[in-house]
């Protein structure tokens, strides 16, 4: 299994996809992990497989995207912004362990042409693009450890390690408006006012336990 800060960063958004449709395995692997993810989290994400018409993949160009024919629907009760983000995070990672590509919409697909179930209560959030690039993406400019939080010199090393993974994770537009504070053994993040920010937020503790080697117990 690759080393998650390694695949935080290499996993960059991707929106142009060749015709070749997702390996078997690499289904079988996601199927099971959003399973496993709406088992633990209440939420009613479903991955959609050769599905082309909620990114007109049979168009040459649809806003930024091309042949996308993949993606994670992400569903569930209202009031989960924060949620989705974390756990579509780490459906995000596995995907890239998987050697599968992936972009967060919120915009820029046919809403009324995506599949999935929506349960009463539910709300469709977003999608998560997939499959597999014509290019492995590009690195976005990303803001200073001091940018984002009190860290300073002698800090615990996991803390340090935390942000630094926190400072990889995809945002909106890539505003990456949060902030952490540490309290000793415990950490608070926020979030700035923005699109997304709710949404960002989750994705962003999750990179933060990942790279601190902590678990929710973690947030003050």
């Amino acid at each position: 299994m690759m080393d998650m800060m390694e695949l935080m960063k290499q996993r960059h958004s991707v929106r142009q996809f060749t015709d070749q449709p997702l390996a078997a395995d690499a289904v079988e692997a996601l199927q099971k992990e959003t399973e496993e993810v709406n088992r633990i989290s209440g939420l009613h994400i479903q991955l959609i497989t050769n599905e082309p018409d909620a990114f007109q993949a049979g168009k040459p160009n649809y806003g930024n995207f091309a042949g996308c024919r993949n993606y994670f629907m992400m569903a569930g009760p209202k009031g989960k912004d924060e949620e989705i983000g974390y756990y579509g995070e780490r459906l995000v990672l596995k995907a890239q362990e998987l050697g599968v590509n992936s972009c967060w919409v919120a915009m820029t697909y046919k809403k009324g042409e995506a599949h999935g179930d929506i349960a009463p209560g539910e709300k469709r959030y977003m999608v998560i693009a997939l499959g597999y690039g014509r290019t492995q993406g590009v690195s976005h400019k990303i803001k200073g450890i001091s940018e984002v939080s009190d860290y300073k010199e002698g800090d615990p090393d996991w803390y340090r390690k935390g942000i630094e993974a926190a400072i990889l994770a995809p945002t909106a537009i890539n505003q990456q408006k949060f902030s952490f504070t540490r309290h000793g053994d415990h950490v608070t993040v926020k979030a700035g006012l923005g699109f997304y920010t709710k949404t960002d937020l989750g994705i962003v503790k999750y990179h933060f336990e990942a790279g601190s080697g902590k678990d929710s117990e973690v947030w003050a």
